[in-house]
């Protein structure tokens, strides 16, 4: 299992000695979180089976994104869906729907208020939502509203149009130095944390990157392939296709092993002697108290899914590593990630950065 831990030479000491009581064992991607108990409320009651003890659901519940088609919610979204109903595990309509605004934040504080109390939607958080809260750029985080669970973490990867500026990491880490102005840096909300990091570790002040914020993969690879942006930033698997058809090139990648192939060949910043590592988990939430049967019927159909052959084969080709809790565990996971995240933001100074 992994963490969204920030490893560098400062804090490694210190997040080892948080998780060595608990460690079980190692993964090939990050760091060791404690073992996972499947509890399935957030008071830690078990979940219903679904269909048991109600008719929840009535009616269609809809799946949101809340960023642009191409994003990693959006990838999650549809991918949760076709699993979901692939394994015949939900027969209610599932529509997805994207909701992009303020990297999450605006979808999060309906979420919060306008459908507060509701049991028909749930939609997709992550690390994103966590740094926006952190920067105070959102009044809310995904552990403020009604968490369902955690799902995978997946790695961050730096990219460049084909024929760009920049062949290599050498060349982007001198650029960067030279006048990181003139290196736009196309990025979500959670892009800035680990890119901010790295830029440190380079010797270059991070509010002194000249980031630019998208919603998501897709807007970030239109950005680049326009000439609007040098490199992006974002999870591998919203670069994955773009990268096959051989449009842009991966960079660097922020695991804390070299990754799978056909990647395998990416360096990892901790192996060109930057010791920065930061997974993005990604996770379900339905609105600010949503009625405890939806919460027990969603807890149990995405535990079920879990275990598909269908989410194992996605989890598997967009090179996520399972990272599933539940109920409490899914919450302390989560809140753990937002003391990580706090850490991360106050180090760079990303809450002063535009």
């Amino acid at each position: 299992m992994r963490s969204t831990t920030i490893t560098r030479t400062r804090t490694a000491a210190s997040a080892r000695n948080r998780t060595t009581s608990t460690r079980k064992r190692a993964t090939t991607i990050a760091a060791v979180l404690a073992s996972v108990a499947l509890v399935a409320t957030a008071c830690g009651n078990k979940a219903q089976p679904p269909g048991e003890g109600g008719d929840y659901p009535k009616g269609p519940v809809s799946v949101t994104a809340p960023a642009e088609p191409g994003s990693g919610w959006d990838t999650t979204a549809r991918a949760l869906v076709e699993a979901l109903q692939k394994e015949d595990i939900v027969s209610t309509p599932l529509p997805v729907q994207n909701k992009p605004g303020g990297t999450g934040c605006s979808w999060l504080t309906s979420m919060m208020r306008q459908e507060k109390g509701k049991d028909d939607q749930i939609a997709i958080t992550s690390l994103a939502s966590q740094t926006m809260k952190a920067r105070d750029l959102c009044e809310y985080g995904p552990e403020d509203a009604t968490l369902i669970a955690t799902l995978y973490v997946e790695d961050f990867m730096v990219v460049t149009p084909k024929d760009g500026d920049f062949k290599d990491l050498d060349a982007l880490v001198k650029a960067l130095k030279d006048d990181p102005q003139k290196v736009t840096v196309a990025a979500a909300g959670d892009d800035t944390l680990p890119f901010a990091l790295f830029a440190k570790e380079a010797g270059v002040d991070p509010a002194d990157i000249n980031f630019v914020n998208y919603d998501g993969g897709g807007e970030q690879t239109t950005a680049m392939l326009n000439g609007d942006a040098k490199v992006a930033i974002a999870g591998m698997s919203e670069f994955r296709s773009v990268i096959e058809a051989g449009d842009i090139e991966p960079l660097v990648t922020f695991a804390q092993e070299p990754l799978a192939a056909p990647f395998d060949k990416v360096p990892t910043a901790k192996d060109s002697g930057y010791d920065v590592t930061l997974g993005n988990w990604r996770g379900v939430y339905g609105p600010a108290e949503m009625p405890q049967e939806a919460v027990d019927f969603w807890a149990k159909s995405l535990e079920d899914v879990s275990k598909s052959d269908a989410w194992k084969e996605t989890l598997k080709n967009n090179q996520w590593a399972t990272e599933f809790h539940t109920g409490e565990d899914a919450q302390a996971y989560v809140d753990d990630a937002a003391k990580t995240v706090a850490e991360g933001v106050k180090e760079t100074d990303l809450g002063n950065s535009k």
